[in-house]
């Protein structure tokens, strides 16, 4: 089984515009992206996938593999579509494709693992990732998308409000009383997949959410959940590259003393 990982990466951003770019303790975001998941021996080709020839020639600077892709996709996951199906005409064929966020510079290995692995099921069309709860703040926030699943491991439903919800208790009691969990936004796709999901209208639950996922379960694509005990450090506003900065710190300081 051969698997792509494609990193997304546009530098329109409403809420923090060139993020891929930003420097983060002395190299752009999208490198400690790039350099996490070259590392990992479960990948076999690693993409950037960008329409910016600023993103572009930052990749190439430091190395990396990018493709050009067009400026009207409307995901990352329609732009991983476009890279696999670009190396699938050039006679480069993967069975499955992970779409890793390009503001995602902490991604752990054994993230990506799991969820190749998932792939060994030949029932396992999708795979996403994630995480137990832990604070009050974390399970009200609309910011933390939360997922509840079935017996099978298959997702049922994904939302910005905590779900479930639980009738016979105040709120600030739900943790002690029940686990809920957060959705950590890295996805695998089976390449026939992607290539059928990339063309689904969009739904209405996803529309009231605001969640590309919700399309995929309302158009009866299951999508295999694996829990994460790991917290990753995303990147969407300048105030959270402030604290990646701190985490990669602990990080260069880790590697120099080794």
């Amino acid at each position: 089984m051969k698997s792509l990982a494609v990193i997304p990466a546009r530098y329109a951003s409403s809420r923090f515009p060139g993020k891929p770019l930003a420097d983060l303790n002395g190299k752009p975001v999208i490198e400690w992206v790039y350099a996490r998941v070259r590392a990992i021996d479960a990948v076999d080709e690693l993409i950037v996938a960008t329409d910016d020839e600023r993103i572009a020639d930052a990749v190439k600077g430091f190395g990396g593999k990018c493709m050009m892709t067009r400026a009207d996709h409307k995901s990352g996951t329609e732009r991983c579509c476009e890279v696999a199906e670009s190396l699938a005409a050039a006679g480069r064929l993967f069975d499955v494709v992970v779409n890793v966020q390009g503001d995602e510079p902490f991604v752990q290995r054994d993230q990506i693992e799991s969820l190749i692995s998932a792939f060994d099921n030949h029932n396992t069309l999708i795979a996403t990732l994630a995480k137990k709860v832990t604070s009050y703040d974390e399970l009200m926030s609309p910011n933390n998308v939360k997922v509840v699943v079935g017996n099978n491991g298959n997702a049922l439903y994904f939302s910005r409000t905590p779900i479930p919800f639980l009738r016979d208790c105040a709120p600030y009691q739900w943790l002690s009383r029940h686990d809920f969990y957060k959705h950590i936004g890295i996805y695998a796709y089976r390449y026939a997949t992607l290539r059928n999901i990339v063309q689904l209208p969009e739904s209405d639950i996803e529309r009231c959410e605001k969640l590309e996922q919700l399309r995929w379960l309302a158009h009866g694509f299951p999508i295999t959940v694996f829990q994460t005990t790991v917290e990753n450090v995303g990147i969407d506003t300048p105030d959270d590259l402030i604290r990646a900065r701190e985490v990669a710190m602990k990080i260069q300081l880790s590697s120099s003393a080794i």
